[in-house]
């Protein structure tokens, strides 16, 4: 075993800062908590090469003192905390006294700093932890940092950042939960000179929501409830049904003024809203929630992201209370009588189909014996209690064949079927034998949109519609960034789009095969990135905004969409794992109405 020695404090200091700082974003998230913990009333960040070479950052608090300008830059200097007391009832945001010593480890620091009662400012230069120069300046209250460099003298940690847009994303996603906890205040955000935020103080936080998230005042639903024995009130700014993204990135939870993670709390969130939504759409929610500071511990996360709650459940169960009835009492919200998979009729309907494979692969699971009754009748070979196969690969290869069989049987039962009706514009019906055959409108039409998009996009030759007046959407900051980067990747799939304002661009030709092409786009943009996505994926993601429910179509309408789906490669799903069709057998309708 070598020699047990002590660390260089060179060497100690880039450890601590690989503790703290992981990349640029985790520099904004210790610097921004400074100024607020410091009674900022502005604070302006800028950045260039999303932070690589510059992370410059002003405010308007309390200042410096000039005594205190080099201690800062001590390790576990803070003024924040006194005694062990102190990390269990935590006010302030700042407190470990690790950050300014772990950046100025790892980077070239210059901070200037005044108070009020301070005839003039200091400022003081370090670069890789070492002090070059200490200043008397003039300059007005407040604090002012610039950090060059970042990683300099740590080139495996700097040679892992990723892209600018990737590193911009996570600056957004440090910097915007603090614009929404403080709307009172000013927060100003520019990248290589550019102005990504401006806002402006505002005098509540749904104002400030639908500002900095480019969301519609009118599609966001505000509550408030206070349970005064348990010292805990909540605040919750949640979006009605009109605010669906393909993923949780607009789901923020704050606990006394914090931004944390929370994963039950995030869980159980999303399940109240499985009420309105339909499955891969999640909500917008930004929850408020204060809580006794010395029944909460903030340091379970090196970089605090998670907080622990005493009684978590309590909180849990108040939260769902409290969405449940702002949404079903406030909400524009589709009709939600009881969740989708409690439903007599979606019972009914997984009892007489087969189980689909997701993305377009056959299952090999065993088939429902509800389904195909009459066929399995005569089938000697039928695994049973008593007739097993010795071997498991060879039962499972039977019962796929099986399974492609029946599928081929249903094909042919849909080629021959005469369209009866609709039910609810949202189901097509068919007859076909003894057979009902059922098929879902907009799984069906997806399945078809997503076949020829796919074709028209690998011939280079997608079918577009000119626009004379473009369709305007409006983007959160990182949405607009993802749209910069994949202009090209939009172009191939036929949405020639420019950027109108800052928070807006305009689309002025789209896929002819799209029905709602602002649906798509948002669709696609907030999905998996689109400039590293290839055709099947974005195809899929544009396929959603097909003939939805609710559509009403006639029989010529009906007849051609049955004709075109069964010259799909797949009619037996949708893109994304759905069925598109379904058959009720006669045994199993004399079944359900217990006909012998």
């Amino acid at each position: 075993m070598p020699k047990v020695h002590t660390l260089s404090p060179d060497i100690v200091s880039k450890i601590a800062a690989g503790e703290v700082i992981e990349r640029p974003a985790s520099v904004v998230k210790e610097l921004l908590e400074n100024a607020l913990d410091a009674g900022s009333k502005s604070i302006e960040l800028h950045l260039k090469q999303a932070g690589r070479s510059l992370i410059h950052i002003k405010d308007t608090g309390s200042g410096i003192a000039e005594d205190d300008i080099e201690n800062i830059f001590q390790r576990h200097a803070t003024s924040k905390i006194t005694s062990l007391d102190d990390l269990f009832n935590i006010h302030s945001l700042g407190f470990r006294g690790e950050a300014l010593y772990s950046i100025a480890a790892i980077a070239d620091v210059t901070l200037r700093s005044k108070t009020v009662g301070q005839d003039m400012g200091w400022e003081i230069h370090l670069r890789g932890g070492e002090r070059l120069n200490r200043k008397p300046i003039v300059m007005n209250a407040g604090t002012e940092l610039e950090i060059k460099e970042l990683f300099f003298n740590t080139p495996a940690r700097r040679k892992f950042l990723k892209s600018d847009t990737a590193e911009m994303n996570q600056i957004l996603s440090t910097f915007t939960p603090y614009c929404l906890l403080y709307p009172q205040l000013r927060f100003l955000l520019t990248h290589q000179g550019r102005k990504l935020v401006d806002l402006q103080p505002t005098k509540n936080h749904k104002q400030r929501v639908a500002e900095a998230l480019n969301l519609e005042p009118s599609h966001l639903l505000e509550a408030k409830r206070e349970i005064t024995e348990e010292k805990i009130a909540l605040h919750m700014i949640l979006g009605d049904i009109n605010v669906a993204r393909s993923r949780r990135d607009l789901q923020f939870i704050f606990i006394n003024n914090r931004p944390v993670q929370n994963k039950s709390i995030g869980y159980h969130m999303n399940e109240i809203f499985r009420l309105i939504m339909p499955q891969g759409q999640y909500p917008f929610f930004a929850v408020f929630i204060q809580y006794p500071g010395d029944e909460i511990d903030v340091n379970i996360h090196p970089t605090k992201r998670e907080v622990k709650i005493q009684n978590e459940k309590l909180v849990a169960s108040l939260l769902r209370r409290l969405c449940e009835e702002t949404l079903m009492t406030t909400g524009s919200m589709k009709s939600a009588e009881t969740p989708m998979e409690q439903t007599t009729g979606e019972s009914i309907l997984h009892k007489a189909i087969f189980e689909t494979a997701k993305r377009e692969k056959f299952l090999n699971e065993r088939i429902p014996s509800e389904m195909f009754e009459e066929t399995e009748q005569k089938n000697p070979f039928k695994p049973t209690e008593q007739h097993s196969f010795p071997n498991a690969d060879y039962a499972s290869a039977f019962e796929e064949n099986l399974f492609q069989q029946k599928q081929q049987n249903l094909k042919g039962k849909l080629q021959q079927a005469q369209f009866i009706g609709t039910l609810i514009d949202k189901f097509l019906l068919f007859e076909s034998g003894k057979s009902l055959l059922v098929v879902d409108q907009h799984a069906a039409q997806e399945r078809i949109t997503f076949e020829l998009l796919i074709k028209q996009m690998e011939n280079s030759r997608v079918e577009v519609q000119h626009l004379l007046a473009p369709y305007l959407i409006k983007l959160t900051l990182t949405d607009m960034l993802i749209w910069e980067e994949a202009k090209d990747q939009f172009e191939e799939l036929g949405f020639s789009t420019t950027q109108f304002n800052e928070n807006t661009i305009a689309i002025h030709t789209y896929p002819v095969l799209i029905k709602d092409p602002a649906k798509a786009f948002k669709d696609i943009i907030a999905g998996e990135h689109p400039a590293r996505s290839d055709h099947e994926s974005l195809a899929r993601r544009a396929c959603r905004a097909s003939i939805m429910a609710g559509d009403s179509l006639g029989k010529e309408q009906a007849e051609f969409m049955r004709e075109q789906l069964l010259k799909t490669r797949d009619p037996y799903t949708c893109p994304h794992g759905r069925p598109t069709i379904i058959e009720m057998s006669e045994a199993f309708l004399d079944k359900q109405f217990l006909r012998t």
